[in-house]
């Protein structure tokens, strides 16, 4: 949570002070910060993904240069990068940027225990909801975070996807 919310923040900020070898360069450590091969694979096709998607609902020569650089194999695609440009040059704040981003992967998690444990639809909203609080008690942590906190992760889950990428049966391909 705090690596994308941090890495999110970082690139933005990037952005802002014109410095996109920087931006570059925290792809490529995001990328090698995800420990399980299956999550940083899954994160990287999310990433690649979302850049596509944008570069056709935005003409934003900034996100066309980051996905060039993805299909040249110059950075792997991240999608708190992939937030960072889009909301910067949509003059969304910068807290609006990190509060996009922690939405986006706490609903992706909920979904995903919706899908693996018998959780309903509502009772996912639920916790989405409910998460919000804890989302905007976040936000103004990762704006005081610097470059070295990055990296920040909840072992257990980290724990948990390397296990799932022994499992017979999978559930999930990230």
């Amino acid at each position: 949570m705090y690596t994308d919310g941090l890495g999110c923040r970082l690139a933005y900020e990037y952005l802002q002070e014109g410095r996109l070898d920087r931006i570059w360069e925290l792809d490529e450590e995001l990328f090698a910060l995800s420990l399980a091969r299956e999550t940083r694979e899954g994160t990287k096709r999310i990433g690649e993904q979302m850049t596509k998607l944008c570069t056709v609902l935005y003409a934003f020569p900034v996100l066309e240069a980051y996905g060039q650089r993805i299909r040249e194999k110059k950075c792997f695609g991240h999608p708190a990068v992939v937030f960072a440009l889009v909301c910067h040059e949509l003059n969304i704040s910068l807290e609006g940027a990190i509060s996009a981003c922690l939405y986006a992967a706490v609903s992706s998690l909920i979904q995903n225990a919706v899908r693996a444990i018998p959780l309903g639809q509502t009772d996912g909203q639920k916790i989405l909801l409910h998460s919000q609080t804890i989302l905007r008690e976040l936000v103004p942590l990762i704006e005081i975070l610097g470059p070295e906190d990055l990296g920040r992760s909840l072992p257990g889950l980290e724990i948990a996807q390397m296990r799932h990428e022994q499992l017979h049966v999978r559930l999930f391909m990230s």
